[in-house]
């Protein structure tokens, strides 16, 4: 069927020096890097681990940590297979198109829409909460209680602009503000330390209890299925909160949306990948271990957006809560701007490929930027931010994420069945054991998340679903090259 047909490797490689959709090629591995930290090192550390904490891991938080970073170093590998072979803007979107057809990739990126840019509008909440704490600022202007919430707002329509203006502007101001929160959150680590309460600990893993006042569908998919009381805590709120956590993850996929602007994309990517994912689980599991020692998981305090400047407050460490809150708010802006910039390359590919309007695609002549893509998802960020609650935006991000890595993780597979002959600069080893590890985790930790969550992640779907077949499958060039060559004779019908 024509719903999958393939867009050849060297036909999305010859296609991205066409003129008028040629993106400036100007990142090092050491731009990679810093954006892979700087979109990771950020709500994961400053926002879930409070939240996760309280509410389904305790301690074991720092296991949730963990467990979310081994299956991303499962499809952090695959993916850098991918981009090294596969160096065209798009990511998951991209490489699904070389090897599972176009009706899979649409799926993708329409779920990559789902990830990049409610993401961006989860760390704009956060951003906005830290703000409103450092300066105490009026709750209704900014923080856990405005709605709208107009630092949220502000804060993306600012950063929109700065995308607009360069990719190597952005790179030069994440490189900077990565600075700064890398050095408060080793200053959270290392300062952290010294206020630590043994007694915070106990229990490491606090024992499972039913959840209180919640419906069915506030229960795991998996628990719904076998029929298992909603829980929470013990080993099931680890699996749990692994599951949300993982969302503070996402960063490395962003990485491979930048191959197109990368200097050396066969060498630099894998490097910026792996690079990048190995630093932050180390900060990660550093930072759960020490806020959770410093303040009871039970605490109150820790189910807020701005648990680490919370944990030191109680420590009477007010002035420290500042610096954090410094820290937070310098980190959360590069989650933003690098989320924003993934979720704007993923939207171009599509609009290249006609999935979407292809005039959205245009590039600006002086920036080299995919600027109406740009602006258009700034503004819907900026809506999402305003108005939708933290903790929903949150759950859906993960379920995204974990859908786009496993279809990433079956088409090295596959692609290497059907394309043995591409060069791969970078090789996953073990195939196929390590991708089918990595879906298995993805699989396991997205059937943790809750009903509800699933539901309307597959409602998103439907939606792409009835936008596909109303636009893109009738639009794509793909498509239209295929039926003009079949008028002319060159090529057989595709059933």
């Amino acid at each position: 069927m024509d719903l999958f047909r393939i867009k050849s490797v060297e036909r999305s490689i010859e296609e991205t020096d066409e003129p008028e959709h040629r993106l400036k090629k100007e990142l090092s591995a050491w731009d990679l890097t810093v954006f892979g930290v700087g979109v990771m090192v950020g709500t994961g550390i400053f926002v879930l681990t409070g939240e996760q904490a309280f509410s389904n891991a305790g301690p074991a938080i720092v296991i949730s940590f963990v467990l979310a970073g081994i299956t991303c170093g499962l499809a952090a590998l695959c993916y850098a297979e991918f981009a090294s072979t596969v160096p065209v803007a798009g990511s998951a979107y991209t490489f699904s198109y070389a090897t599972l057809g176009e009706l899979i990739a649409w799926i993708i990126g329409w779920d990559l829409v789902l990830e990049l840019a409610l993401g961006a509008a989860v760390v704009a909440r956060g951003w906005s909460a830290y703000l409103q704490s450092l300066f105490d600022l009026p709750t209704w202007l900014a923080g856990d209680q405005a709605i709208p919430d107009f630092g949220a707002i502000a804060i993306v329509l600012g950063l929109t602009a700065v995308g607009v203006l360069g990719t190597k502007l952005s790179g030069r101001i994440t490189s900077v503000l990565v600075i700064v929160k890398v050095a408060v959150v080793t200053f959270v680590i290392v300062a952290g330390l010294f206020f630590i309460k043994a007694s915070n600990y106990k229990p490491f893993v606090p024992d499972s209890k039913p959840t209180e006042g919640t419906s069915g569908l506030d229960s795991t998919l998996l628990q719904s299925i076998f029929g298992v009381e909603p829980t929470i805590f013990g080993v099931y709120g680890i699996i749990a909160a692994a599951s949300v956590v993982f969302f503070a993850y996402i960063g490395f996929d962003i990485v491979a949306t930048s191959a197109e602007e990368t200097k050396n994309p066969q060498r630099d990517v894998p490097r910026g990948i792996l690079g990048s994912l190995a630093i932050v689980t180390v900060l990660y599991a550093a930072v759960a271990f020490v806020v959770t020692g410093m303040l009871k998981y039970s605490d109150e305090r820790m189910n807020t957006a701005a648990p680490l400047a919370e944990a030191f407050k109680a420590n009477d460490l007010d002035w420290a809560s500042k610096i954090i809150s410094v820290g937070a708010v310098a980190g959360l802006t590069t989650v933003v701007l690098v989320l924003m910039m993934g979720q704007a390359r993923v939207l171009f590919a599509m609009s290249r490929d006609g999935l979407l309007p292809v005039g959205l695609a245009k590039v600006h002549p002086r920036f080299g930027t995919p600027y109406r893509i740009t602006i258009i998802t700034g503004l819907f960020v900026a809506v999402l931010a305003g108005f939708v609650p933290l903790s929903e935006l949150s759950k859906l991000v993960s379920i995204g994420t974990l859908f786009a890595f496993v279809v990433v993780s079956v088409g090295v597979i596959i692609l290497r069945r059907t394309r043995a002959d591409l060069h791969r600069p970078f090789r996953v080893p073990g195939v196929p054991l390590i991708p089918i590890l990595s879906v298995a985790a993805c699989v396991w930790l997205m059937v943790n998340l809750s009903v509800e969550t699933w539901i309307r992640f597959l409602i998103w779907l439907a939606i792409g679903f009835v936008v596909y077949f109303a636009y893109g499958y009738k639009s794509s060039r793909l498509g239209r090259g295929l039926r003009q060559a079949e008028v002319d004779g060159d090529v057989p019908h595709v059933e």
